[in-house]
């Protein structure tokens, strides 16, 4: 393993772009990297993982797309954080291989990406990671993982309130949800307002900025959790998306 890492070919788009977030990769996490990228390809063979499959266009639209929560947060710190609809572990997996102190619950509906997730997590030594299997509306409820993670993100696409209703449950009061955007919420983030409000959450930031070394625009929103949701949220499965609050 050792004899190999030292071969490691150059990731200029990755090693180029996490340091315009101040992250310098060590040859471990490059390896990485490209240990991830290849289980991609393999799995996205027989299953439909991604429709991106060039190295640098991952690297940069998944990789450091993931990694740009540190625009938000410190991911340096020990925080219990769930990835709701993750797919192909986006961006959960990118950031436990840069934030290893993070821990991490991915959470998907389709049973196969949770195998693939698994076989990811195996193969790159993670720890205090866990791919579940279910519905967000599912796991939100009580007594099961309800209020219980410092951190929501996601990087599904839906719309805010949509999200917010998915999200919110799983924020302990004082954590955040944060969602990953690819264009201007403005309008968005008003008509989710009052979902946000009744869900229990706040507006606390909005952090706009191109993926480095790109024209690739993204924002991060980000929502405070300031009191608990009501037990009744969220609604039965389809509802959020059906008929957003």
């Amino acid at each position: 393993m050792r004899e190999h890492e030292l071969e490691l070919p150059s990731l200029p788009v990755l090693e180029n772009g996490v340091k315009e977030f101040d992250i310098v990769l060590s040859v471990h996490q490059k390896q990485q990297f490209l240990t991830f990228y290849e289980l991609l390809l393999q799995w996205n063979a027989v299953m439909n993982l991604t429709a991106i499959t060039n190295f640098d266009e991952v690297c940069r639209k998944h990789f450091l797309d993931s990694i740009s929560l540190c625009r938000a947060i410190s991911c340096n710190d020990t925080l219990n954080l769930i990835d709701v609809g993750t797919g192909a572990g986006f961006p959960g997996i990118p950031l436990k291989i840069v934030f290893p102190e993070l821990k991490i619950t991915l959470l998907d509906s389709l049973n196969k990406r949770v195998q693939f997730l698994n076989e990811v997590i195996q193969l790159l030594d993670l720890k205090d990671i866990e791919a579940i299997h279910g519905r967000a509306e599912d796991f939100a409820k009580p007594g099961q993982l309800r209020e219980t993670f410092d951190i929501c993100v996601s990087r599904a696409v839906a719309n805010l309130a949509t999200l917010s209703e998915y999200c919110l449950p799983y924020v302990k009061k004082d954590g955040f949800f944060i969602s990953y955007k690819s264009e201007k919420v403005t309008e968005e983030l008003k008509t989710a307002a009052h979902a946000i409000d009744i869900l229990g959450g706040e507006s606390y930031d909005q952090i706009a900025f191109y993926l480095p070394n790109s024209d690739l625009y993204r924002n991060l929103v980000v929502i405070k959790k300031v009191k608990e949701t009501p037990k009744k949220y969220p609604r039965k499965s389809g509802l959020p998306s059906k008929s957003p609050l």
